[in-house]
């Protein structure tokens, strides 16, 4: 599925299938699921199962599909196996009828379907919300780095009594700097568009702040929310920065699935007599759980004795290599705050028998 087109492979049991295509719009969605009425039609009335892989098309068809009452998987892209000779000739067509194939293998053969859970629509919009703060974190940090960077460029130091980066002080002198007639009109004028540039994006920063907290504080993530929150060194956004990003804690059926879905356990390659031959982690599932978990990490070890017992334990056993004990930890934390949301949350049977899948969503 493309932003334009829509590739089709359509099969009927284990018949070859046959190539449609359709234009990716409401219009071209709703003129799709007519042609899939009438072929169903045709064939007595038999039962449609739709598929695609993950894209930044988002849900939008599932949700079209299953409003038309067919079945619909959403499959993770990184989880279909594909030879070196399907990566060599890869095109629309040729990936339509692997998702065929992996459909048939699952209802004929009871293969496992590489799918992944589906969020309902709430948790969808309150993602827009928090991601675009957790996002526009990363902007101030890179507006920060401009303007120290333009400063080291052209020499000009902090005197002494300024005191650290980004803190009044600082920010003073950066003012003065831009306003002041001991600096080249030209460097002023650079200084003053990073200056504002940042103004601006801190702003924004607020605003999306007090839309955080409305997310947060809403009757569905208020109880998770308040408990992940109680863990030292974890703050509001990363609370229900976390709880999002996971989605529904009750469709982890354990420590592993979550561990896994996080992408912070290490990959294998083993083979043979090679049996316990680790390489680094996976880094599947959301980026942006890892970055939140990452950044929690450093006050958690910090600020609860306990974490930072565990912490020095680790970094003890390979102190050149800091840097898996820190991911050791992350992996720790986001159980715990799975424990802790599930505890606050409660069995949430309909929303985990949603969405089968514990691939990225």
């Amino acid at each position: 599925m493309h932003k334009r087109t829509m590739v089709l492979r359509v099969g009927v049991d284990s018949e070859a299938s046959v190539p449609k295509r359709f234009v990716s719009s409401e219009a071209g969605r709703g003129e799709m699921l007519r042609w899939l009425r009438w072929r169903a039609k045709q064939l007595g009335g038999a039962q449609v199962v739709f598929a695609y892989e993950t894209s930044s098309q988002g849900y939008v068809l599932c949700d079209a599909v299953k409003a038309a009452g067919f079945e619909c998987y959403v499959l993770a892209t990184t989880r279909m196996e594909k030879s070196a000779k399907d990566r060599q000739t890869k095109n629309d067509d040729r990936d339509a009828e692997r998702i065929v194939q992996a459909l048939r293998s699952h209802f004929l053969a009871g293969a496992e379907l590489p799918s992944v859970w589906v969020p309902d629509m709430e948790t969808r919009l309150d993602r827009e919300v928090v991601r675009l703060r957790v996002d526009m974190g990363d902007e101030v940090t890179r507006a920060k780095e401009r303007i120290v960077s333009l400063l080291d460029r052209n020499g000009l130091e902090k005197p002494r009594g300024v005191g650290g980066n980004w803190t009044v002080k600082h920010r003073a002198w950066l003012e003065g700097l831009a306003q002041g007639d001991g600096v080249d009109w030209r460097l002023r004028v650079g200084l003053t568009s990073a200056l504002a540039r940042l103004a601006a994006l801190e702003a924004e920063e607020v605003y999306l702040n007090g839309h955080v907290a409305a997310v947060a504080a809403s009757e569905r993530n208020a109880a998770a929310v308040k408990a992940m929150d109680e863990t030292k060194g974890v703050g509001l956004l990363v609370a229900i920065g976390v709880l999002l990003e996971m989605g529904d804690p009750a469709r982890f059926r354990n420590r592993r699935e979550l561990g896994s879905y996080t992408g912070l356990t290490p990959s294998s390659h083993e083979s043979g007599e090679a049996s316990d031959r680790k390489g680094h982690i996976t880094r599947q599932g959301p980026r942006r759980l890892r970055k939140l978990l990452a950044q929690a990490v450093q006050a958690w070890v910090r600020w609860d004795p306990a974490a930072a017992a565990r912490y020095q334990r680790l970094v003890g056993k390979n102190p050149k290599k800091k840097r898996i004990a820190k991911v050791a930890m992350m992996r720790r934390l986001g159980i715990r705050l799975w424990h802790v949301a599930q505890d606050a949350r409660g069995p949430s049977g309909a929303e985990a028998l949603a969405g089968k899948g514990t691939g990225t969503a």
